[in-house]
Order: C-alpha cells, then sequence, then structure tokens
C-alpha cells in the first residue's frame, strides 16, 4: 500500500523501548543467587574435608612416628634380653663349677680310699653334676662290687647309693670281669652333721597312755 504524506513534513519516528518483563528479571536473580549459595555451600564443604584430610595426615605421620620410636624400643629390648640370656648362662656355668669346686679335693680323696679299701676293683669314670655322681668301673668278682658299695656308706661322704648294671664283660674270654655302674650323692660330712642335731633336737611324740588293766 502507497502512503502520502499531505502535510509535507517529516513523520517523527517512535523510539522503541526494549522491555524486560520483571517476572524473567527475578527468575535471573534467583538462579545467580542459587548458584551463589551452591557455590558457597561447596566451597565450605571442601574446605571441611580439606582440614580433615590435613589432620588425618597429620595423625598418620604422627602415629608412623610412633610406630618407628616403639619399634626402636622393642629392638632394643630384644637386645638388652640377649644380653641378659647371655650373661644368665655366664653366671650359671659360674655356680655350676663353683658348685663342683666344693669339696672337689674330699671327693676324690674319699673316692681313693675306698677304692684303695677294695680288693680287685678299679673306676674307669667319674662323673659329676652338682652333687650327683656317676661312677663307672671293672671289678674281679660280684662280692668286690658289693664291697665297694659298703666301704662308700662307710665313708661319710656318699649317700642314696645305687647300682644301675653290673654285669660279667663278655669281651674278656680268659679273665672273668665285671662291669658296673654306681649312682650316688656327694656331701661333706660336716654338711650332715649340721642338720643332725636340729633333727635330734626336736621334741618326741608323747606315749599314748595305756589302758589300765581290769581286775580278774
Amino acid at each position: 500500500m502507497i502512503h502520502i504524506n499531505l502535510l509535507g513534513r517529516a513523520r517523527p519516528k517512535v523510539a522503541r523501548q526494549s522491555t524486560v518483563p520483571l517476572e524473567a528479571t527475578l527468575q535471573v536473580i534467583l538462579l545467580v543467587a542459587a548458584l551463589a549459595i551452591s557455590v558457597g555451600v561447596l566451597w565450605y564443604y571442601w574446605a571441611q574435608l580439606d582440614a580433615e584430610a590435613h589432620a588425618y595426615q597429620a595423625d598418620i605421620q604422627k602415629q608412623q612416628g610412633e610406630k618407628a620410636r616403639l619399634e626402636n624400643l622393642k629392638a632394643q629390648v630384644e637386645n638388652f634380653q640377649r644380653e641378659k640370656d647371655v650373661l644368665q648362662q655366664r653366671i650359671d656355668v659360674i655356680e655350676q663349677l663353683q658348685r663342683n669346686r666344693t669339696g672337689g679335693q674330699e671327693l676324690m680323696d674319699a673316692l681313693a680310699n675306698t677304692v684303695v679299701r677294695t680288693d680287685t676293683l678299679w673306676l674307669t669314670t667319674v662323673s659329676r653334676k652338682g652333687d650327683s655322681l656317676a661312677l663307672t668301673g671293672e671289678a674281679a668278682s660280684i662280692n668286690a662290687v658289693a664291697n665297694f658299695i659298703t666301704e662308700l656308706k662307710r665313708s661319710g661322704y656318699f649317700d642314696q647309693i645305687e647300682i644301675k648294671e653290673s654285669h660279667q664283660d663278655p669281651a674278656e674270654k680268659e679273665v672273668q670281669t665285671f662291669v658296673f655302674e654306681i649312682t650316688a650323692q656327694f656331701a661333706l660330712p660336716q654338711a650332715r652333721n649340721v642338720a643332725a642335731p636340729a633333727a635330734a633336737s626336736a621334741p618326741a611324740p608323747a606315749p599314748t597312755p595305756g589302758r589300765p588293766a581290769g581286775k580278774g
């Protein structure tokens, strides 16, 4: 369609105003606020998790240091225990040697005297562990072994004498020989005498009064 301007003046142009609805503006504001709140909440939780992670890491390092300290302490304790065991073994050996040394000369003299007083008998080995003795030897007869045991008892140095083995030696064909093994306990006579008075001083039990005889 053709428009004709009869007034001869230019027609004023009306400026168009771009208007944004209020509802859309509120939606944008609410969206931005929600995003800001979400970012803030996420950052807060991240900060909390990061702080906890640093705390856990510090605790792990502390526990590792404590573990290393305890392992070092355990190694020291084990080393001390080994040294204690070695020292205890040395002490046991020294005490055993001391026990074996006590009365050693008396033991040799007592054995020598009993062997001398027994005819046709000789000892081949003498072993001592504490006060326990193990004697092995040979004799020309079983009576010589019996006489040797009697002499051991008479000496006053030996107690709990037991014969473990006594048999004829099959290796000796021409001469009759008996092999024997005897165990005994060795003690110095004065050690026995110390305990004897204590036993003798103990009061004897009072006799039980008898029942009076009835008259017939």
